[in-house]
């Protein structure tokens, strides 16, 4: 398998992967088919023999597609006399977009609302989970803990692999696990959908940060920033709005089960599209395979001259040289004080979307608002989030990445301040808390859309997928210790609660304005050198 200049070990290794894995899932349909003269609850059923089969089938796929996915890249592991020093080749970062990006774009988008799509589902899945299990709602709100800590060691995992493997091949098998963990619909018990539901957290924890990472490398520096961030919004709406759809549609007549068994056509329809995938041209010169890389350019440059002229300007060169590999190494180093500010963000991010802003509906109606007024008022709120996010693209492209970020940091946590003065004051003011509740929830959204698109510019190639990756399992841990104070009864004093949260926020606004490198309309690398005058002043 030859694809945008990459070519993969072995291409029957990886297709015999994906059919063992598919073969895999749909024995399990069988006994999911027996469901419809039970209402489709398959609670204590027993495992059948073609079940067991299928599942021992589809790690045995994912292995073989793994191994099938490994880039040929011994030759290049010998370059010439030299060229160790300094790798050099061009990269298309001056021309305009053209049709080569749009694809790339759309394609993301399409990956990116699937991802999505696999946790936004949590929420419809649980009533129906619970009735025919038979389970309390504490006992179920195990499923939500379990697939959230899945999503955080799966951005560290899979931004680690894209880093050794490639992002293609990151973002092919994260679908192809997205395929296998749709036997979670078919499991009878409770205790199997936690240990599948942890594998599908698995599996869609990294292609978000893989994502951001392929495009912040493949498109030109001039509008890299407002397509990172128009990426994020797209894909996180149509993760929503196809979770929220399908529930609605589909859930009726076949129960909450079918929400689950959707990851094997959409896992899928990512595999479709992987010819318009292509490897990063920055990873490739990095690994030595310049001449592939020159072949992903030619596509996404109009096969410009090397030296460019007035009409085409040459893009700028690749002389990147780091020591640094490991996600250790960027908490020390020139990257750490900036690799902390982005984690304590995103940690303090997940705290209070994750813990503040589920616990608000409660705290409201303890403060005396109607519970249908509070329903409406969210309601509204977050309708009014989505176009809030136009702002956070236009400020991020045309102001500043790194004030653009600290700006939403600070309103978040203004935000969240007045809350804490609503509750210490009193205030019975609908006014007051329509104006806090829109602000935190425009703020916080505008917050995560800038927070993966940032920490993607800022890192060296070799790191850049470990990197984004654990700036976004950041927000997800903050989810789960969210998760877990909510239990402990932290959210129920909305003051104090609204005071901590707002404390880390302004620890990180002190880091990143100290140590945040500004990287709108510079060049990858450039902002690498930016890293390095820095650190070196």
């Amino acid at each position: 398998m030859k694809q945008d200049g990459i070519r993969f070990h072995h291409p029957i290794a990886f297709w015999t992967g994906c059919l063992l894995v598919l073969l895999g899932v749909l024995a399990h349909g069988p006994m999911f088919w027996m469901g419809r003269y039970t209402q489709w609850q398959m609670v204590g059923m027993p495992m059948t023999t073609d079940m067991w089969i299928g599942m021992a089938m589809i790690p045995v796929g994912l292995a073989l597609s793994g191994w099938g996915l490994l880039p040929q890249r011994a030759a290049a592991r010998s370059p010439s006399p030299g060229f160790e020093a300094a790798r050099f080749f061009h990269v298309a970062d001056g021309v305009a977009l053209n049709r080569a990006h749009w694809t790339l774009v759309m394609v993301l988008v399409v990956a990116l609302a699937v991802d999505v799509m696999k946790p936004a589902t949590l929420g419809f899945v649980l009533p129906g989970m619970t009735r025919e299990y038979g389970i309390s709602p504490g006992h179920a709100g195990w499923l939500p803990l379990v697939a959230l800590t899945g999503t955080t060691v799966g951005s560290v995992l899979w931004g680690r692999l894209a880093d050794i493997f490639g992002r293609r091949a990151a973002i092919l098998l994260s679908a192809l696990m997205f395929m296998g963990t749709a036997i979670c619909g078919a499991m009878p018990s409770f205790g199997w959908n936690l240990a599948m539901c942890f594998l599908m957290g698995l599996s869609a924890g990294g292609l978000l940060p893989i994502a951001f990472t392929l495009m912040a490398e493949t498109v030109p520096a001039m509008h890299r920033g407002w397509l990172l961030v128009l990426l994020g919004g797209l894909g996180t709406s149509a993760g929503y709005l196809l979770a929220s759809g399908a529930a609605a549609v589909l859930e009726p007549l076949f129960s909450w089960r079918i929400l689950w068994l959707l990851g094997l056509p959409t896992g899928a329809l990512i595999l479709l599209l992987n010819r318009w995938v292509p490897e990063s041209p920055r990873f490739l010169a990095h690994h030595g395979m310049t001449d592939q890389a020159h072949a992903v350019l030619a596509r996404f440059s109009g096969n410009h001259p090397e030296r460019g002229d007035a009409a085409h300007p040459a893009a700028p060169v690749i002389n990147e040289q780091h020591a640094i590999s490991s996600l250790a190494g960027l908490l020390r180093g020139r990257h750490a004080c900036v690799t902390w500010g982005l984690l304590v963000c995103g940690v303090a991010w997940g705290l209070t979307s994750f813990g503040f802003v589920l616990w608000l509906p409660l705290n409201l109606v303890a403060m005396g608002v109607d519970a249908s007024a509070t329903s409406a008022l969210l309601a509204r709120s977050a309708l009014i989030a989505v176009p809030g996010m136009l702002p956070a693209i236009w400020l991020y492209h045309h102001w500043s990445t790194i004030r653009s970020l600290t700006l939403f940091i600070a309103l978040t946590g203004l935000s969240l301040i007045a809350f804490a003065a609503i509750a210490w004051l009193e205030m019975n003011s609908m006014t007051a808390t329509t104006i806090a509740t829109v602000a935190l929830l425009v703020s916080s959204s505008g917050l995560i859309a800038m927070l993966i698109p940032y920490a993607t510019e800022i890192y060296p190639v070799h790191s850049r997928g470990t990197g984004s990756g654990a700036i976004a399992a950041g927000s997800k841990f903050g989810g789960i210790l969210g998760a877990a104070l909510g239990v402990a009864g932290l959210f129920e004093h909305l003051a104090l609660a609204a005071t901590l949260l707002a404390l880390p926020l302004l620890a990180s606004i002190m880091l990143l304005v100290r140590h945040g490198p500004e990287t709108r309309g510079q060049t990858l690398e450039a902002i690498q050198r930016q890293l390095v005058h820095d650190a070196a002043g």
